[in-house]
Order: C-alpha cells, then sequence, then structure tokens
C-alpha cells in the first residue's frame, strides 16, 4: 500500500538531519517531489558565503538564466534565496522571479555586480511578498530604489551597504513607500546625507550607517520617527558635529537602546550630555575612540544612563581618573566595560573600580560592531 502525498510530506518535515532530507528524495522520483514541494530556502555558497544545510552541494558563482529558470520550475515554493557572491548574474536572469517568485520573502543578491536597476524593477514586479532584501555592493542607483518601493510595499530590512551610487533620493523613496521598513544598512554609502529619512515610519528601529557623509540635518532626520533603537553612525568626521550629534537628545530617540559613535572623534560633551539625558534607555554605548568626550560627558553618563549595561571607551584620550570615577559612581546596571589604550587611567583608578564595582567586569579588548543581528529584529520588542 503506498502511502498519500500528505503523509510522506509530514514525514519529511521531521527530518532534521540534512543527509537524511536530501536521502529523501533519492528514494523515487515521487519522494523527489514532495521533497522540491517542501524546500523553503536555497543559497549558493561562494568564497565569502557561509555554507550550510540550505545550500547547493557545490560553489557556483557563474549562475545564468538557464540556471535560474531550472531552480524556480524545480522548487516553486522557495521562501529565501541567495546568489550572494553570484558576481556572473544578469539582469536578464531575475526575468523568471515573475512567474516563479511570489512566494519569495528575503532574496539577497550581494556582491551580484551585473545587476542593475532593470534588474530591481524585474524583482519588484516578481516577488510582491519580499520583506528582505540584500543589496550590499550593488551597482544600483536611486531608480532602482524606486522601483521597489512602488511594488515591494511590505519590504521590511534593506541592506544597501556599500553601494556608492544611491543618494537620499532613494532612501527618501523606500522610508515613504515601504510603511513597514524596520531596517537599513546604508554603510558607506558616500552620497547619503541622512535626509532622505525624514518623517520615516515609527516601524524603523534599526539604522546602520557607519561612515556615511551624514549631515547634521541628516542625524535630525534619521531619528524622527520615533522608533529607533538601534543606531550606528560609527566613523563621522568633520567639524560640523561638534554638536551635531545633539539631535539624538531631542525627544525623538527616547527609545534607543543601542547606539554606536565609535570614531567620532569630534563629538563633545555638549552632545553627550544631551544624548545621556534624552535617551534613557540606553542599554549599550560604543564611544571608543571619542577623543573629545571629557569629564562632563562622562559624568554626564553616570548621572543619566541608568539602565546602561555595556560601555565602550577604548582609546579615549580624554577619559582621566576623575572620568572613570564618575562612570564608577553612576551607571548602577552597568556589567560590561571594554577599555584599553586609555593612558590618562592611572592603575590606581583602575583598582578603585574593580573594588567599588565588583559586579563590572573590565574587559580589556575592543569591540568593532556592536548591536543585534537584522534578521531579528522587531518592531514590538
Amino acid at each position: 500500500m503506498l502511502l498519500p502525498d500528505d503523509c510522506l510530506c509530514f514525514i519529511f518535515k521531521f527530518l532534521d538531519c540534512r543527509t537524511d532530507r536530501e536521502s529523501f528524495g533519492l528514494t523515487c522520483h515521487r519522494w523527489l517531489n514532495i521533497q522540491n514541494l517542501k524546500r523553503r530556502s536555497l543559497q549558493f555558497p561562494c568564497s565569502f558565503g557561509v555554507v550550510g544545510p540550505s545550500s547547493l552541494s557545490q560553489s557556483c558563482t557563474d549562475i545564468n538564466s538557464y540556471h535560474l529558470y531550472r531552480i524556480l520550475t524545480r522548487f516553486q515554493h522557495l521562501e529565501y534565496l541567495s546568489f550572494s557572491g553570484c558576481t556572473e548574474l544578469s539582469d536578464s536572469a531575475l526575468n523568471y522571479l515573475k512567474p516563479y517568485g511570489s512566494r519569495l520573502q528575503t532574496l539577497c543578491l550581494d556582491c551580484c555586480f551585473r545587476i542593475s536597476d532593470y534588474g530591481l524593477s524585474l524583482v519588484g514586479d516578481g516577488c510582491p511578498s519580499l520583506t528582505t532584501i540584500s543589496l550590499y555592493r550593488c551597482n544600483i542607483t536611486d531608480t532602482g530604489l524606486e522601483a521597489l518601493a512602488n511594488t515591494c510595499l511590505a519590504l521590511r530590512r534593506v541592506n544597501l551597504a556599500y553601494c556608492p551610487h544611491i543618494s537620499d533620493s532613494g532612501l527618501r523613496a523606500l522610508s515613504q513607500g515601504c510603511c513597514e521598513l524596520q531596517a537599513i544598512k546604508i554603510s558607506s554609502c558616500r552620497g547619503v546625507s541622512g535626509v532622505g529619512l525624514r518623517s520615516c515610519s515609527s516601524t524603523l528601529v534599526y539604522i546602520d550607517a557607519e561612515c556615511c557623509n551624514l549631515e547634521p540635518e541628516g542625524i535630525m532626520s534619521i531619528v524622527s520617527g520615533g522608533g529607533l533603537k538601534f543606531l550606528n553612525i560609527a566613523g563621522l568626521s568633520g567639524s560640523n558635529f561638534r554638536n551635531g550629534l545633539e539631535a539624538i537628545g531631542n525627544g525623538f530617540a527616547a527609545g534607543l537602546k543601542i547606539l554606536s559613535l565609535r570614531m567620532c572623534r569630534s563629538v563633545t560633551d555638549a552632545s553627550i550630555v544631551a544624548i545621556a539625558k534624552g535617551c534613557p534607555q540606553l542599554q549599550e554605548w560604543n564611544l571608543a575612540l571619542c577623543h573629545e568626550v571629557r569629564v562632563p560627558g562622562w559624568a554626564s553618563i553616570g548621572s543619566n544612563c541608568h539602565n546602561l549595561e555595556k560601555l565602550h571607551v577604548n582609546r579615549c584620550r580624554n577619559l582621566c581618573d576623575q572620568g572613570l570615577q564618575a562612570l564608577r559612581e553612576g551607571c548602577k546596571q552597568l556589567s560590561v566595560l571594554y577599555m584599553n589604550r586609555n593612558g590618562r587611567i592611572s592603575d590606581t583608578a583602575v583598582e578603585l573600580f574593580k573594588l567599588n564595582r565588583c559586579n563590572v567586569k573590565i574587559k580589556f579588548e575592543e569591540v568593532m560592531s556592536i548591536g543585534p543581528n537584522w534578521d531579528n529584529v522587531d518592531d514590538d520588542e
């Protein structure tokens, strides 16, 4: 007696081992069809990618239209598809998303250098259910982003890091067209000043804008939505930011929990005081290499950051014994202090800190990146 398909699907669902799941389809054509129908994710491993259970068995970076057609016709229920590192993937290959991509929720095109704005328009037409798209180092422009914003209205996470040809115009299209947008990465997008995010939705809780050419008005725009919980603007430079970060503490970012100002070398005490007072929910703050923060800034952190659990002060030239004392006497929830190469702090001050705050772990290491995995970002957290 043959088992019906629904029983075979039920059995397949409980196969946790990758080998077992792949062997299932080797039994016969009928079982292979069951396997194909149940597959939800697929990625192509490449030199910089992570090879996991959802990867194809062999490395391939020159995927073409024929390959994509075979993939989408075989696996018609895919929700996650990654072509990251497939540098030869062209716009024409994405034509097949229109008849077969309606179920896709996540699409990764990192380092797909031949994908242009036309390719993004094909993605928009073929993937109306898309919630996550990663375009790291892609050669797309604002035109492509506008096409996405007009068709993929359910987008929640967008990675545009190292996309050199986008500007605030494209960001404006996304922030106004995608009302459920939760997370956006624009690191090293030199054409972005931040003003494109003015009046963004309160659902936007995660912004990674490291090493961007942000302007003071752009900072105000970034926090204007009022829902921000994670913000990375590390690497800001220029005298116009000596007090330009005070906007973060103006009330719109009151729910901010994680903030990275690493390498913001010109940020002053005025900005630190404003943020410490205006962001009472801060749990982690990276101030490594913020050389202009002095005793008033450290004292304000100690007095106002009652929920702060992790603080990074590596290589802050003007953190002295008095500043460390202010941190020691305040920040009652502090559990980890990252510090090294702070030349103005004496051994005695460090020992006093350890003696009085034995519950705080001092780590003599420097963390370059902080914050949650953006896949886990949820505006209800």
